[in-house]
């Protein structure tokens, strides 16, 4: 099967093409034998009815310094021209990336979008997660001092490590704060975070069992594909990679295949074929990643396996269904 596949992703000349997923799932494209378009999503468009981007044909190698070359920049109608739209940018999940979204979901029935636009929109990170409130710890989301005070008391006799407080759309590990069990600073981080974002804030009791590792855990088309255990760099509770933590291979407790299995269904069911959830201490579920989740490329280097070649069969499976309606 050859598809034409558009990703709208960040700059590809500042990619980490060591551990990028975004750049695994262009060099599997490539393999096997698609088109492959790179455009900024700054160059999205809705023009008199056609979702038009300015794009160029791309193609990609594993070499460091040398990984991509690039063809010359037209604008494309994305309904007409491309059959799969990857949404890759990175966010913040802004009024920006919802806008983009939202052009983008004007193409369903004719170009399979990946992860769906809409759902994306329905299902940020920090929010989604609420759904399967059952296994995650104690948590606020609340941008009062008073509510976050009272929160800490009720949960100080099971969690007495403190709490965590991190913004509601923030990603990759930035401006995640360790507040210790006296509250010292609380009021003024609170300040600064209001003064920051308009939207509440998450606040988690801090779980010592990160030291242990934050479990990234990718599930294509709802079914697990694998798992990689992140650990903190030195000086850092914050185990993300982009943080200066580090990976090793990992397999899935029961507790943690049971969360897979109450959500698998419902992300087969919003078209979120490409999702990352984080869990810790193998029991604790923290986030449920469906913008531009990562993780594959470490997962399929411990496990000898191909994830990206998943997600791609995912994709032809569904346009597929879209050709047969």
């Amino acid at each position: 099967m050859t598809l034409r596949v558009a990703v709208q992703m960040d700059p590809i000349q500042n990619i980490n093409i060591a551990g990028d997923s975004s750049f695994a799932l262009m060099l599997a494209a490539q393999s096997r034998g698609y088109e492959v378009y790179h455009y900024d999503v700054r160059s999205l468009a809705w023009d008199r009815g056609a979702i038009t981007a300015h794009a160029s044909p791309v193609t990609v190698q594993r070499v460091e310094g040398d990984h991509f070359e690039k063809g010359e920049a037209r604008r494309i109608d994305l309904a007409k021209d491309i059959d799969i739209v990857l949404m890759r940018q990175d966010p913040p999940f802004d009024l920006g990336y919802i806008s983009a979204a939202l052009l983008l979901d004007r193409l369903k029935g004719e170009t399979l979008v990946v992860n769906d636009p809409r759902e994306v929109i329905n299902a940020p990170e920090k929010m989604f997660v609420l759904d399967y409130a059952r296994f995650m710890p104690p948590t606020l989301i609340a941008r009062t001092l008073d509510d976050v005070k009272a929160f800490q008391r009720d949960i100080a006799d099971e969690f007495p490590g403190g709490l965590v407080v991190k913004p509601l759309h923030g990603n990759g590990g930035k401006a995640i704060f360790h507040i210790g069990p006296d509250g010292k600073n609380l009021s003024a981080l609170f300040e600064v975070f209001n003064q920051t974002w308009p939207e509440p804030h998450m606040v988690q009791p801090f779980l010592p069992e990160v030291a242990e590792g934050d479990k990234r855990i990718v599930l294509v088309d709802g079914e697990v594909a694998g798992a990689i255990n992140r650990f903190p760099g030195e000086g850092e509770f914050r185990s993300n990679l982009a943080q200066g933590g580090h990976a090793e291979s990992a397999t899935l407790t029961a507790r943690e295949e049971e969360i897979c299995a109450a959500m698998g269904p419902e992300l087969r069911r919003r078209g979120l074929v490409f999702v990352g959830i984080d869990v810790i201490g193998g029991k604790w579920l923290t986030e449920i990643n469906v913008t531009s989740p990562t993780g594959i490329v470490a997962i399929d280097k411990f496990n000898g396996t191909d994830t990206a070649g998943m997600i791609w069969d995912a994709i032809e499976r569904r346009h597929a269904a879209i050709g047969s309606t």
